[in-house]
């Protein structure tokens, strides 16, 4: 007897009217996969991004990277996860967006009891995420206590982990925003300094609030609209960390232009790399759930959904409508 599950797929790319909420067939797990009950799933701007066609994938298809529940059955193979295990994940294949789901081991992890199912859904790509901009992307010079540094939509659900993350290791941020309302949460979070990119030069603020000098490094998952400008905000010898592009891709740009503007390094993340092996994975893990148990960084989600709800939710996300991490509950 077949085995289904509901969950959301898309027939072809477009708008969030492409989700459609079906009955889709749920395979038995291989020798190195496990099945999972999900209790709450994540969402994120990458979700766009392979709604769009803006990041390929196989059609029909499904969404989202993220999500938390029980582990209902598991592969021969799989050694660190057992059934009722409560578990979380961020994978690379699309396909959260269910109810249940069966997926490769290899990106799953034991969630902590202290951490609820809503958190470990909304904390595991946007954490892990925040995890390895701040602690593996790093200047040629390095960062220590007191450095600035510039990151990019600091209300939104990276950029809120990343700045309570940030000052708990002394380093002194910069967040822009959208709004004064979205520069104030930043700074709640744990900004030094907030900027308002709509109503002010986000390269002269950062030049008078460093004294000219510049910062160590910028993250950047906008793209196109602060591209030219962060380049321009670094020191010499600064790392430009282009980690998403919710404005649009970066263009073509000549390396030449580096050296003029300080000797500047560039490079362009993303997590996966990161999380290429089962024990890469784990270590990020741990010190994710090491920083949330502790109390340094709280996971704010600022709005929960039903399934049901998922293209309401996509279209404030798309338009940046949302602060903080948005969540589906399936309970």
């Amino acid at each position: 007897m077949s085995v289904k599950s509901r969950a959301i797929r898309m027939q072809s790319h477009g708008s969030a009217d492409v989700l459609e909420w079906v009955d889709v067939p749920l395979t038995e797990p291989g020798p190195n996969e496990v099945r999972v009950r999900h209790h709450a799933l994540g969402i994120n701007y990458i979700d766009i991004y392979f709604r769009t066609g803006l990041y390929p994938q196989t059609l029909p298809g499904g969404l989202g990277q993220e999500a938390s529940g029980v582990v209902e059955a598991v592969g021969t193979e799989v050694q660190h996860l057992k059934v009722g295990d409560r578990v979380a994940y961020a994978t690379n294949l699309p396909g959260s967006y269910a109810e249940h789901r069966t997926l490769d081991a290899a990106h799953v992890c034991v969630l902590p009891h202290d951490i609820s199912f809503e958190t470990g859904a909304a904390m595991m790509l946007k954490g892990l995420t925040a995890q390895y901009l701040l602690l593996k992307c790093k200047p040629v010079e390095g960062l220590k206590t007191g450095d600035q540094v510039l990151f990019h939509a600091a209300a939104g659900g990276v950029g809120l982990l990343a700045c309570q993350w940030a000052r708990s290791l002394g380093y002194e941020l910069i967040g822009t925003a959208g709004s004064n309302d979205k520069c104030e949460l930043a700074r709640q979070y744990g900004a030094a300094h907030t900027i308002n990119y709509r109503t002010q030069n986000f390269v002269e603020e950062v030049k008078r609030i460093t004294q000219g000098h510049g910062v160590k490094v910028v993250y950047d998952s906008v793209g196109k609209d602060t591209w030219e400008g962060s380049l321009d905000c670094l020191r010499p010898f600064g790392l430009m960390v282009s980690f998403g592009n919710s404005s649009g891709a970066v263009p073509p740009f000549a390396p030449g232009v580096l050296g003029p503007k300080g000797s500047l390094y560039v490079t362009r993340q993303t997590l996966f790399t990161h999380l290429r092996t089962r024990a890469s994975t784990q270590e990020m893990a741990d010190a994710l759930f090491e920083v949330v148990r502790k109390g340094q960084v709280h996971i704010p989600i600022t709005r929960t959904y039903k399934m049901e709800q998922l293209r309401e939710a996509h279209v404030a996300l798309e338009y940046r409508q949302t602060t903080g991490c948005l969540v589906v509950t399936l309970d």
